[in-house]
């Protein structure tokens, strides 16, 4: 038990250092040398450094500005929401921060292809955000802000309040370096959304199966005793026929069932099959549930 907690702990934390140093790969490599704002603390980082190149050489770097804005943000999480609540969050705020000062801003492998910029950026983006809100966790930043805004006006939701404070970066984005490279700013963030999304279900997808056939023992003994699945019988009545029978229903993972397919068409051909999506499965032999 405790190898397993271990293990989960493990995976839990390098989801997070993955996907936070694919978010700074972005952001560093991407975003800022095109001067792209996609909202976030990341994206008003951009603007900082630009308006501070004045006083600072280079500008304040993206990580420095990351960093102390989230501190305070932080600090009033853990009086609103208490320290479990941010406990996940600090540590990717901690790993991203580390990421944006370690991946190297000089390397544009873009060159000054906007569409390319956002393209690439939002599928590099994605995925990074898509690993860390598959480990549970969250960069901090606007969520985290939202998140203590949603504390003392719930009747607004979450995402509506980030949609808000993001709109606002974008704005500021706009006023800083222009309405063009902003439009391309909000292609890159709808493919972030489109690509995390696509990870977080990816890892929740399965597949159900309902088996209809004469020949349901063979068909469940052999599921049970090759897939090491659990089946459910369902009593059902054929209407043509008006007979009495058993309709199985199984939860497979997306590679079983292929598996399920070949082995009902192995005991009988004749077997009546429908496979549909299960948007997410909690419980043994999949996702286990977390409060």
């Amino acid at each position: 038990m405790e190898a397993h907690l271990y293990k989960n702990k493990f995976t839990h934390y390098v989801l997070i250092i993955v996907g936070t140093f694919l978010m700074a790969v972005s952001v560093n490599v991407v975003y800022e040398p095109l001067q792209m704002v996609t909202g976030g603390l990341s994206g008003l980082a951009i603007v900082i450094k630009k308006v501070t190149g004045v006083f600072v050489e280079g500008g304040i770097p993206l990580w420095l500005t990351n960093l102390m804005l989230n501190i305070p943000l932080f600090i009033t999480a853990i009086i609103v929401r208490g320290k479990t609540f941010v406990k996940h969050a600090l540590f990717a705020e901690v790993s991203f921060t580390i990421a944006l000062a370690l991946v190297p801003t000089s390397f544009n492998f873009i060159g000054q292809d906007y569409l390319l910029a956002a393209v690439f950026g939002g599928v590099i983006g994605g995925v990074g955000i898509g690993l860390v809100f598959a480990a549970n966790a969250s960069t901090g930043g606007t969520d985290l802000l939202a998140m203590i805004i949603h504390k003392f006006k719930p009747y607004y939701s979450v995402p509506r309040i980030l949609t808000v404070v993001d709109g606002i970066v974008v704005m500021v984005g706009i006023i800083s370096f222009g309405i063009t490279k902003a439009l391309y700013a909000i292609i890159a963030v709808y493919i972030t959304t489109k690509i995390s999304d696509s990870i977080l279900e990816g890892l929740k997808f399965a597949k159900m199966a309902y088996i209809i056939s004469d020949e349901y023992e063979r068909i469940a003994e052999k599921i049970m005793a090759e897939l090491d699945r659990g089946v459910t019988g369902i009593s059902a009545t054929g209407m043509y026929s008006n007979r009495d029978k058993k309709m199985l229903f199984c939860v497979v993972s997306k590679k079983e069932i292929v598996e399920i397919k070949e082995l009902v068409a192995e005991v009988d051909p004749k077997a009546f099959i429908i496979v549909s999506d299960a948007r997410e499965v909690m419980g043994e032999g999949f996702r286990e549930y977390r409060q």
